[in-house]
């Protein structure tokens, strides 16, 4: 891959590994070009527990792409998220340099590296620095102060940390996949910065990924996040409640989950399908709206927990913006309904924006390079080579065809 061509992220999931090929053209959007989807199992509520479970799923992921994009892929842009990372703020304080004392950006800089000089644990790592607020001689509120006049920069800067063994365990895998880290990407700041408006982000709201294994709750206020939160909830409990109670395998569990699943009577179809039990000699018919005797308690439960979450990190009354889900489990029809029930809000659910790529379940792989081309003027000057959206779009139907029938 030729250097700043093409940008690919790597989202390795619970249940699945997600890669994201896409270009960027001068304006600064990105092209979709590949796509990759295989399946996790090296991984338990969002914590590697197999190396080599891992590395190959990295490696189907990534070889899928590759053969959409038809060129190699070098390096990719890790999103990270999970029990594992914590937010910490810190202040950055320079003089202003140069004769005429207008704030440069090498001053900004140097008052961001200033401000990633503090006391960590020895365990824990530097994953992504994001500036909240500059102060200049004492003004507050800046949000650019690159051209103002001053002596003295400050800054407050968000710090997100990872703990040093998950991070570097994580990079093992993907190195030993053959490719190179490009960056650690913290999901927290990259898809609120894609999915949210800026009226949700000032207002104050939730940005709750729930994902197979875990569900990541980033908060937001006055534009800045404040919190970052990962619970063990997640789509494969629903699953595993389907396997105990209807007596099947998880695989079959996960299929009749994702064909048929619904959270509510209303939103679930009326047909009836065969199931096939462990161990019973013929299969026995069940109709799809007994499926949510299983499925809403669970949801239920689910959204429960998220409410707490919600209280104790401050927010005793709904956040003013609203709750915004994403992930693979808020496909489940009648998800969003029983979140507005148990939260108490409007409640919305993102999907990605691109061409071919709708699918909640790839929000944090899309954004993490949207995140990225907007932080990285480097990769602007790439030219989109015409002719590659259509046979995209076809690859990624047979992909898709291919892993779920």
């Amino acid at each position: 891959m030729a250097k700043n061509q093409l940008l690919c992220s790597l989202d390795i999931g619970t249940s699945n590994t997600r890669a994201i090929v896409g270009e960027v053209d001068r304006d600064g959007n990105v092209n979709i070009i590949g796509i990759g989807l295989s399946k996790s199992t090296g991984l338990k509520k969002g914590i590697i527990i197999d190396i080599e479970a891992t590395v190959r799923g990295i490696t189907d992921a990534v070889g899928q792409a590759e053969h959409m994009v038809g060129e190699d892929i070098n390096s990719v842009y890790i999103a990270i998220g999970g029990p594992q990372t914590a937010l910490l703020s810190n202040k950055g304080v320079v003089a202003v340099q140069g004769e005429d004392k207008e704030v440069t950006g090498n001053d900004v800089e140097r008052a961001i590296q200033a401000a990633q000089v503090l006391a960590i644990p020895p365990e824990r790592e530097i994953i992504n620095i994001s500036p909240v607020t500059y102060i200049v001689d004492g003004y507050e509120g800046i949000k650019d102060p690159i051209g103002m006049i001053g002596v003295r920069l400050e800054v407050e800067a968000l710090i997100v940390t990872g703990k040093a063994t998950y991070l570097q365990n994580i990079r093992r895998c993907v190195e030993r996949a053959g490719i190179e880290v490009a960056g650690l990407v913290f999901k927290g700041l990259s898809s609120g910065a894609v999915a949210l408006s800026p009226d949700e982000r000032e207002l104050g709201c939730a940005f709750i990924d729930i994902g197979g294994g875990v569900a990541e709750i980033s908060l937001y206020q006055h534009d800045t996040i404040l919190d970052f939160i990962s619970i063990p909830q997640g789509g494969d409990l629903i699953t595993h409640d389907l396997a105990h109670g209807l007596r099947v395998s998880y695989a079959q569990a996960e299929q009749i989950k994702q064909v048929y699943g619904a959270g509510t009577k209303e939103t679930a179809g009326g047909d009836t399908i065969k199931i096939e039990s462990v161990g019973a000699n013929q299969p026995y018919e069940i109709e799809v709206a007994q499926l949510v005797d299983f499925i809403q308690p669970r949801i239920e439960e689910m959204f429960d927990f998220i409410r707490n979450e919600l209280i104790n990190a401050g927010f005793s009354q709904p956040p003013g913006g609203g709750i915004i889900l994403t992930g693979g489990t808020c496909q489940l029809p009648g998800l969003a309904e029983i979140a507005t029930r148990k939260l108490g809000t409007n409640v919305r659910v993102y999907r990605p924006r691109h061409i071919g790529v709708t699918d909640p379940s790839f929000t944090a792989s899309t954004s993490v390079l949207q995140f990225v081309a907007g932080h990285n003027p480097m990769i602007l000057q790439k030219k989109v080579r015409g002719g590659r959206q259509e046979r995209f779009l076809d690859k990624i139907r047979s992909l898709f065809a291919e892993l779920f029938g």
